[in-house]
């Protein structure tokens, strides 16, 4: 009994020294509760919607109302060409658009059935879902109002036709596999990389390092070069698991692909070294790479829609390099797209690149902690 008394006030006094190990097992179960405790929602609002209006008559602008007053589709663009209907899905700044007709009002009126068409982004399979949903939903429920105030109605007043884009039947496996393998990148920079060089450390191999004419710069990059190598390894693998098991459709450039990969892990990487750098044993390392993967997982649009989480969720999602990955791979891979969509995310990503390696070449020393 004594040795195990005396055993565990060894244990409790090197707690006491090591104070941000501790703070870490308190604190970041408390941040992580309460953080995704509110951004965790699936009931998707507010969806981007971008509308062709060709009537511009007070029937169409009321269809359009009742949209808007659902509190689903936020009409945030306005349009006068189809074309930029397809732009603005494409690019992912709209979630949804709605087309009516030149003669949506002289339909009505007649007491025919005018068409409103309902273009939805499928390639998140949730924001479509519901979506697709309330599009039909409040056609129904327009119908019946027109149809309880006017007698002898052929038909339905409002015929809503739903056109899901990108993975029209909504295949799991195809909005999931290209998400998953950001996922396992992720994984790999920031745990890897961060516990490599604690790894370093703490077995003293540094010391060999020290005594190296090399400059700190010059350093990082020779650590970095083998994981940004084994990144396209997994990506390659992951690719061809895809597109061999899951029938995974590559609609876009797979060479753009992987150039525009390259942004996404040197940010993780980045990442991965500033943990390093921060952290004193490979069990700081890893809680705090944990701490950025349960992020990434939940709130980078993974999961969970960002539209359907709070404004400052959202926000701080942007945070997370993640977040703009996905918007890459999934529209290369689901629906075509290319790099004159994708520059915002790109810019993104060359920035945390900048900032997280220059912040790592700064703070390391070459010298043992």
């Amino acid at each position: 009994m004594n040795r195990i008394l005396a055993i565990l006030h060894k244990e409790v006094l090197q707690m006491r020294r090591d104070r941000m190990t501790l703070a870490l097992v308190f604190l970041l179960p408390l941040v992580q509760l309460l953080l995704f405790g509110y951004a965790i929602q699936t009931e998707v609002r507010h969806i981007p919607t971008v509308v062709f209006d060709q009537s511009l008559s007070a029937e169409s602008r009321d269809l359009l109302n009742s949209f808007s007053a659902s509190g689903y589709f936020d009409i945030t663009y306005t349009v006068n060409d189809y074309d930029e209907v397809n732009r603005m899905i494409d690019s992912g700044k709209a979630k949804a658009g709605i087309i009516l007709p030149p003669d949506f009002d002289r339909i009505l009126k007649r007491g025919g059935s005018a068409p409103v068409q309902v273009i939805v982004d499928a390639s998140d399979n949730m924001v479509a879902n519901q979506a697709i949903a309330i599009a039909n939903a409040i056609g129904l429920i327009k119908s019946q109002e027109i149809i309880a105030s006017r007698w002898n109605v052929p038909g339905p007043p409002y015929d809503v036709r739903v056109r899901p884009w990108y993975n029209p039947d909504g295949i799991t496996a195809y909005y999931m596999v290209p998400a998953i393998l950001g996922i396992i990148v992720t994984m790999t920079m920031v745990i890897m990389t961060s516990m490599g060089i604690v790894r370093e450390r703490e077995r003293g191999t540094l010391e060999q390092l020290i005594v190296t004419p090399v400059k700190s710069y010059e350093l990082m990059i020779g650590k970095i070069l083998p994981y940004i190598a084994l990144g396209y390894v997994q990506i390659t693998v992951a690719l061809l698991v895809g597109v061999l098991v899951f029938n995974v459709p590559i609609k876009g450039s797979v060479l753009e692909l992987y150039i525009l990969t390259l942004f996404f892990i040197t940010a993780s990487l980045g990442l991965g070294i500033l943990i390093s750098n921060i952290a004193r044993t490979q069990m700081q390392a890893f809680q705090m790479s944990f701490f950025i993967m349960l992020p990434s997982i939940l709130i980078s649009g993974f999961m969970f829609p960002r539209e359907a989480m709070p404004d400052f969720i959202y926000y701080l999602s942007g945070l997370i390099p993640l977040t703009y990955y996905l918007d890459i791979i999934r529209g290369i891979v689901l629906k075509g797209i290319g790099f004159s969509y994708l520059v915002g995310q790109v810019t993104c990503l060359l920035v945390f690149s900048v900032v997280l390696l220059t912040l790592s070449i700064i703070k390391f020393k070459k010298k043992i902690a």
